[in-house]
């Protein structure tokens, strides 16, 4: 199949190119928002714990969890993917419109930014990452639908018949690797978390369901890393290990244990 030739920048306000990544950051945030309105507004799923999160203290959070993502993003793709590149440029780190975001990254500056926000308004840190946690498919399947955009982060080479000829991935078909990461870090783990939700009643547990976030992500993120072609700069790390493993072999151990202990806690 051919790459759809998908223009990045959706649109032009006067001489400032909107692009489709930018939106889908947007999007994620504040459909991602409007979700855990619903949430904290549900007293179904609280069952009068005192862990409940205000709905005053929700609405001021979005703009702490951009600022994270986008910080810790940043910082994790300049450490972890291109370090000599950024030591060499510096300045390059500022930026952004260049390209270059880290998941893992974003997502320890998204933990960093809501403790700091949950100890200034004196709320349960792990009642609040629950809360983020069951949001936070929704921004990553608009972030893989991006990536597809823009024709980056693509897959192996394939011989499915749904295997595309991305522009910049030579003249061989490869695994469209940011739709399965839509489909399994998006919209299926996100389905998950609000069957736990609505069903288990799992945000009266703190720590569950964010627990059951990172074990699900890091298992997903390392099943779609044998599709997904390595990052030309680092290609295999070791053996046929890549990054993007060994960042997420770290999240299904520490979601198991905050799970487990939200369980016996």
């Amino acid at each position: 199949m051919d790459f759809p030739q998908i223009d990045p920048v959706a649109f032009h306000l006067g001489p400032l190119a909107v692009r489709w990544y930018g939106i889908a950051y947007l999007a994620g945030v504040v459909f991602g928002w409007l979700y855990i309105r619903k949430l904290v507004t549900n007293d179904l799923l609280w069952g009068g714990s005192s862990n409940r999160i205000a709905l005053a203290d929700i609405d001021s959070l979005p703009s702490w969890v951009m600022i994270g993502i986008i910080v810790g993003g940043r910082t994790g793709y300049a450490t972890f993917y291109m370090p000599d590149h950024f030591l060499g440029d510096p300045v390059g780190f500022f930026r952004l419109w260049d390209g270059g975001m880290s998941f893992h990254g974003g997502m320890i500056g998204a933990i960093v930014a809501i403790a700091i926000f949950a100890i200034k308004r004196h709320i349960a840190i792990l009642s609040l990452l629950d809360v983020v946690s069951s949001a936070a498919p929704i921004g990553l399947f608009f972030g893989r639908i991006a990536n597809f955009i823009n024709g980056e982060l693509f897959g192996r080479n394939s011989n499915v018949p749904w295997a595309i000829v991305f522009p910049d991935g030579g003249p061989l078909p490869r695994h469209p690797s940011q739709i399965y990461e839509a489909i399994l870090e998006g919209a299926l783990l996100f389905i998950v978390l609000r069957i736990l939700i609505f069903t288990g009643r799992s945000l009266r547990f703190p720590g569950l369901t964010g627990g059951v976030f990172l074990t699900l992500y890091g298992m997903a993120r390392i099943l779609v890393e044998f599709f997904r072609e390595p990052d030309p700069q680092l290609g295999f790390v070791a053996s046929d290990w890549t990054m993007g493993m060994f960042l997420s072999s770290p999240m299904i151990l520490i979601g198991l244990m905050v799970a487990a202990y939200a369980v016996l806690a």
